[in-house]
């Protein structure tokens, strides 16, 4: 191999390992005209969890999350929660079976989560900051 097709080899994984380090950012939200202010990461973590279902104001919390294989997701329950997809699943199998709690609903995008927080005051969900407009307030950052 000469040194000039290993140059370009290294410079080529060096962009494909950059690029996969780069991560949107995550932000959790709720509706533009919620009551629910700031949270911390615990108390979202709870929620997402199965160990809380109300929101502060003590209002039964609506939560939607985004598919498994989503990076969004991925990153939330990193950042947020400090577990892995395989621990949320794992988590989420104990609680459902023993009856103790139910998963978040399950929309399609960030688009569609949006949408439905934006609409239901009791509803809490995570998207890419990108995705963020009037429609919807941050109480919390994933970074």
């Amino acid at each position: 191999m000469n040194a000039t097709k290993l140059v370009r080899i290294l410079a080529s994984l060096g962009l494909a390992l950059s690029a996969f380090a780069v991560q949107a950012q995550v932000v959790v939200v709720v509706g533009a005209k919620s009551p629910t202010g700031n949270m911390t990461a615990d108390q979202v973590s709870a929620l997402f969890l199965g160990k809380s279902n109300a929101l502060p104001s003590g209002a039964a919390a609506a939560l939607v999350d985004q598919p498994e294989a989503s990076p969004v997701y991925e990153q939330f329950y990193s950042k947020v929660a400090g577990k892995t997809t395989a621990q949320v699943k794992a988590a989420w199998s104990r609680l459902t079976f023993s009856g103790k709690a139910t998963p978040p609903n399950r929309l399609a995008s960030s688009a569609d989560v949006k949408k439905f927080v934006a609409g239901n005051p009791d509803a809490i969900g995570y998207i890419e900051k990108s995705a963020v407009d009037a429609s919807v307030k941050v109480i919390l950052s994933a970074d």
